[in-house]
């Protein structure tokens, strides 16, 4: 199936998108320091069915890089630039790690327009983690050397989420994290001092949380982030943190099903 590629502007500048497929939209976001590319596999599987969409967060890939401080409220804010350039009144909305933590902002704001909502391995923030953020060590901070042993060390940071074989995965990572390398570091902090815990309840959409089982970062606090959100919860067969690269076929299935049943 073909992508189409394109821009749509914004207050902060254009933002770069990807589809495919015809019927229902069904909007993903990405983590950071990822773009589109995560969806890569996954968007031809959703778009058999539905018209599949993957932006590049405010940033990060192809989308215009503003200065000043990032924050998900203002990642949210080029999310609905986005769905209303594109005309989505009423859409359904996937997001993985940082991309849930956007999604769960947005349909807080949208509401009645998000038709279903699957968050994947998205992390639940609250004033307990909004207090230790600043004890959280970088996921994928380095600092540039001279000889290049930052690429290396940047590869080694993410190559235990990957299994062997998982290379050209790990490589599109390489490139949209050394695209963003100043300001790599960021979306994780944004992540970190949002409140969300305040958000949850301004949610209507019908909401499933998904996870990896390898995925240390997100699965121990799936639970307890259901609890809060009053949602369905479901842990896949495998994977790690890139979830939607190493089980694609899965992860559509689950997506077009959630979908089909809103």
């Amino acid at each position: 199936m073909t992508l189409h590629k394109g821009y749509v502007p914004s207050d902060f500048g254009q933002l770069h998108y990807v589809e495919c497929g015809t019927g229902e939209p069904v909007l993903m976001l990405h983590q950071t320091p990822r773009s589109w590319t995560e969806y890569l596999d996954v968007l031809p599987l959703v778009g058999a069915e539905c018209r599949a969409i993957a932006m590049d967060t405010l940033g990060f890939g192809a989308s215009a890089k503003p200065e000043g401080p990032h924050s998900i409220e203002r990642f949210a804010d080029a999310a609905v630039a986005l769905v209303d350039e594109l005309g989505l009144e009423r859409f359904h909305l996937v997001g993985h790690h940082t991309g849930g933590v956007i999604a769960v902002e947005l349909a807080a704001r949208l509401q009645n327009r998000v038709a279903s909502l699957l968050l994947s391995a998205t992390p639940f923030i609250d004033d307990e983690k909004r207090r230790t953020a600043a004890e959280r060590k970088p996921v994928d901070h380095v600092d540039p050397r001279p000889d290049g042993s930052h690429l290396v060390e940047l590869w080694n940071r993410r190559r235990g989420f990957y299994e062997e074989g998982q290379e050209a995965a790990l490589n599109r990572f390489m490139v949209d994290a050394l695209t963003v390398l100043d300001r790599v570091e960021e979306g994780h902090v944004a992540v970190r001092g949002y409140e969300m815990d305040r958000r949850l309840p301004d949610i209507t959409a019908r909401t499933l949380a998904v996870c990896a089982p390898g995925d240390h970062y997100s699965l121990p606090g799936l639970e307890r982030f259901a609890a809060a959100l009053g949602c369905e919860t479901r842990v896949l067969s495998g994977g790690h943190v890139p979830l939607p690269e190493q089980l694609p076929g899965e992860f559509a299935k689950v997506v077009l099903e959630w979908a089909a049943a809103a």
